[in-house]
């Protein structure tokens, strides 16, 4: 069991029955009050994000979620299959919203860490997908840029291009077709070239 103030960002709870991810917290103190830890949480099954003030006096269970390796392997029609990392035969589909929006930066036979929930209340849920987590950096070709043009770079002037996957991304005007950069999936942002 956490106590209100450990309950901090990167955090896998159980509230409501359910697994949340953390993704923002905060403790304050309010003139003469007792601190509040206002939260802001992330729902693993359904993606929905809400806003909890956990008190002094509130006790929150962490979460059991585990890892296991999977290969990405296609996407047809909105569904994102995967399989097994050991096992090609194992294959099993995932929609984009379990996936989240990295889910453009995630090219053919990529490994990747799935997220496995235990579930204390049904003992037939051990072991269940509930997401994917997705590096927080990828290395993708370009294969579509437009030649740039001479004029004012010097404000760091940047350009639309097409990744290996479909996804465009903003990047520098010296980048240039057949490159290969690195990109944050978490922001959807060029980071450098490789």
């Amino acid at each position: 069991m956490l106590d209100y103030n450990e309950v901090t960002v990167h955090k896998y709870i159980i509230f409501e029955k359910e697994p949340w991810e953390v993704v923002g917290s905060h403790v304050f103190r309010k003139q003469q009050r007792k601190p509040v830890n206002a939260t802001k949480l992330r729902n693993l099954i359904t993606g929905r994000i809400t806003e909890v003030s956990f008190h002094v006096s509130d006790k929150v269970e962490e979460a059991n979620i585990g890892k296991k390796e999977v290969k990405y392997l296609y996407t047809n029609k909105g569904e994102f299959w995967f399989c097994d990392a050991k096992d090609l035969s194992k294959r099993f589909q995932l929609p984009e919203e379990m996936i989240g929006p990295g889910s453009k930066f995630l090219k053919p036979n990529t490994i990747v860490d799935s997220m496995l929930f235990d579930d204390p209340l049904n003992p037939k849920g051990q072991g269940k997908i509930i997401g994917i987590k997705i590096p927080i950096k990828i290395e993708l070709k370009v294969v579509e840029a437009h030649s740039t043009t001479k004029g004012n770079t010097a404000q760091g002037a940047t350009k639309m291009v097409v990744l290996e996957t479909g996804a465009e991304v903003q990047v520098p005007m010296f980048v240039k077709e057949g490159d290969v950069v690195r990109v944050n999936t978490e922001t959807g942002e060029y980071t450098d070239r490789v």
